[in-house]
């Protein structure tokens, strides 16, 4: 007998590179969620009723509750802790698995998410790019234009190690790691978004990176969880 299903809430926002990984993920793995949308620019995260739920002020943040009993929940913050969570919870066969199976590519798709998920989003949020603003300003210097050198400079760079790794360490298949979706596709495809937001010729300077972007944009899943086809997505950014 299958193990109960819990009812799943995801508190995100359609341009947070960190839900969308999430998102992406419980779509994979065919776990229906209810979102709660988090305004960003509006602050909705530094609310002091958000912080009960997410110390840290971020999104996502997952709430796990069982069906059969409503005061058994669980709650889990940092999308890297969530996807991992997920793929031991909710493990293959009988859901889509998110890690190979060799010791060595898993080692390789975690080496991968490191390289977005702690060398390149966290000096390119949007908490440090408005400091980066600030510090500009105080400097004298054009806000806008620093904020964008900043956002180039370090998404180019993340994505150049990125892209070393998937042609000198000769992991990439069809996708980063071999031939299946896993963790490090999810934190690439939304990195690649908001690399292009910023500028960044993804295209010419990283073909490896581009390739597997392509083969992503082809999955419905990985669709579904992108920041077009959100809930709270402006009409004029809908897919």
């Amino acid at each position: 007998m299958a193990a109960e299903t819990p009812e799943i809430t995801l508190h995100t926002y359609f341009r947070s590179s960190c839900s969308a990984r999430v998102r992406m993920a419980l779509n994979l793995k065919k776990l229906p969620y209810t979102p709660v949308y988090i305004h960003l620019l509006k602050n909705e995260h530094s609310s002091p009723s958000y912080a009960t739920v997410n110390p840290s002020g971020a999104v996502p943040t997952i709430t796990f509750t069982s069906s059969s009993d409503k005061t058994d929940t669980f709650v889990l913050t940092q999308s890297i802790a969530i996807l991992e969570y997920l793929e031991e919870t909710f493990p293959a066969p009988e859901y889509r698995a998110l890690l190979p199976s060799s010791p060595v590519d898993r080692a390789r798709v975690r080496q991968l998410c490191n390289i977005i998920a702690c060398d390149v989003q966290p000096v390119t949020n949007l908490r440090i790019l408005r400091d980066v603003k600030a510090f500009a300003t105080a400097a004298g210097r054009d806000a806008e234009a620093a904020g964008v050198e900043w956002q180039q400079k370090y998404m180019d760079a993340g994505l150049a190690a990125y892209e070393t790794v998937l042609t000198e360490g000769k992991t990439a298949g069809k996708y980063s790691v071999g031939d299946e979706i896993t963790m490090a596709d999810l934190c690439l495809l939304p990195a690649v978004d908001a690399a292009e937001r910023f500028g960044v010729d993804v295209a010419g300077r990283f073909p490896a990176v581009e390739r597997v972007r392509r083969a992503l944009e082809e999955v419905d899943e990985v669709v579904r969880g992108g920041w077009r086809a959100q809930g709270d997505t402006p009409a004029e950014f809908r897919c």
